[in-house]
């Protein structure tokens, strides 16, 4: 007998995981990605907002697993599956035959039917994204020096959070931050303390995994931080003049996206059953119903935990999604009893709030201010891969603690959409 071929498509926090687990004599693996980067997604706020560069988040796949010549890894994009013959189909129309097959092709941002918003508001899932917003962001600052009108500059400088999840604090905080903190002594003709920080939620309360305790205080340190929370209403459009709650029109030239996920067309591909969000409803063992040879797991999997909740979309439930895979790959391979069901372990809720402050929740376990804070840079600092891009991010956030200076601040490509108009020739 051969080896068995494991083609895995995505190279995020489950794909990685998995490769790094799986390897014995028996086995070879194709690892599929359309970005030849893993990126510590967790942090991608802090690149949107200028506090890190995207180097110290990111790292090219086949640096990973170039010490692993069992692994081939594919800059390609993956438009569908023929489960018959066994065979990933790439975009050039290549195929790519499989013995096992593993899903873990993550999320987008779901504008909940609509997509028209995204130019005007867009999310957060990759350094594109990060960069975009970054750019945005600090051309609204650039453009307002130069606006003589006083509602077109209040417009440059109200910035909208869409979302008050973890990732909608964390921007909202670090934003105001920058405005009323880090870039106040920089700029002539405008006082960046008066930029507008607005954090929309639907529901009637931020943070909503967290306890109302710890939700409040988070509602509590935003408006301390200048942060407008404004909950209980929803988004009803976003366009080129601004956002709209409920009825209420706010001029705004910078909406961020943080409201909502969509599964990858994973579920398409294979012709399978899917939850409201396009994630594939697996089976206990993270397979595809009918077709053991197919895993699904991370942000593309709808799997549920003991209780029967659903696994949440986080970065420890995809890691530990992929461990979980490779485990039972190996097992087969080897002859050895089935495993038992996937069960996740959850390890805890975590949110910064600013730049000293976050919250911790973890089976009845409560914390909040300063102290969760550097917890929190602990935990993520642990899980960064590398030592370099530990000890850069640590250095960061100690430069930043210390004396608030935001290190990522340049512009790189211009946003025409944003841009300003030209001047008005001298006339004739």
């Amino acid at each position: 007998m051969g080896e068995h071929h494991v083609v895995v498509v995505g190279g995020g926090f489950g794909g990685i995981q998995l490769v790094h687990d799986l390897h014995g004599p028996d086995v070879r693996i194709t690892l599929i990605d359309q970005r030849n980067h893993h990126l510590f997604q967790p942090l991608l706020y802090q690149v949107a907002t200028t506090l890190l560069a995207t180097s110290e988040i990111a790292w090219p796949i086949r640096h990973l697993f170039r010490d692993r010549a069992d692994v081939t890894t594919l800059l390609a994009e993956v438009k569908g599956v023929d489960r018959a013959a066994q065979q990933v189909i790439l975009a050039d129309g290549q195929r790519v035959a499989y013995d096992t097959l593993v899903l873990a092709t993550g999320a987008r941002h779901a504008y909940f039917g609509h997509d028209e918003w995204e130019p005007h508001a867009p999310g957060l899932k990759t350094l594109e994204d990060a960069t975009t917003i970054r750019r945005r962001m600090l051309l609204a600052f650039e453009q307002a020096e130069l606006e003589e009108d006083p509602a077109r500059r209040a417009a440059l400088l109200t910035f909208c959070i869409i979302g008050a999840g973890p990732t909608g604090v964390e921007l909202a905080g670090i934003i105001s931050d920058l405005a009323k903190k880090a870039l106040v002594k920089e700029f002539r003709r405008i006082d960046t303390r008066n930029a507008r920080i607005l954090l929309i939620e639907a529901g009637p309360r931020v943070l909503p995994v967290f306890s109302p305790e710890l939700s409040a205080y988070t509602a509590h340190e935003l408006e301390r931080l200048g942060v407008e929370v404004r909950t209980g209403t929803p988004v009803t459009n976003c366009d080129a003049e601004g956002v709209t709650i409920g009825t209420e029109l706010v001029p705004s030239r910078t909406m961020i996206w943080a409201a909502g996920v969509q599964a990858s067309p994973a579920a398409a591909w294979l012709d399978a059953p899917a939850d409201r969000a396009g994630r594939v409803k697996v089976e206990p063992d993270l397979t595809v119903p009918g077709d053991a040879n197919i895993f699904v797991i991370g942000d593309t999997a709808a799997a549920s935990t003991a209780d029967g909740k659903p696994v949440p979309g986080v970065a420890p439930a995809a890691k530990q999604q992929g461990s979980y895979v490779a485990k039972v790959i190996k097992a087969r391979l080897a002859g050895r009893p089935a495993l038992p069901p996937f069960a996740y372990r959850h390890l805890g809720n975590l949110a910064t709030v600013g730049r000293s402050v976050a919250v911790i929740e973890y089976e009845g376990f409560k914390l909040k201010g300063w102290l969760a804070w550097w917890i929190w840079g602990l935990a993520h600092i642990y899980f960064l891969i590398g030592t370099r891009s530990r000890l850069a991010v640590a250095m960061n956030w100690l430069w930043i603690f210390l004396i608030g200076h935001h290190s990522a601040r340049l512009i790189t490509q211009r946003d025409h959409r944003r841009a300003p108009p030209p001047p008005t020739p001298p006339a004739e």
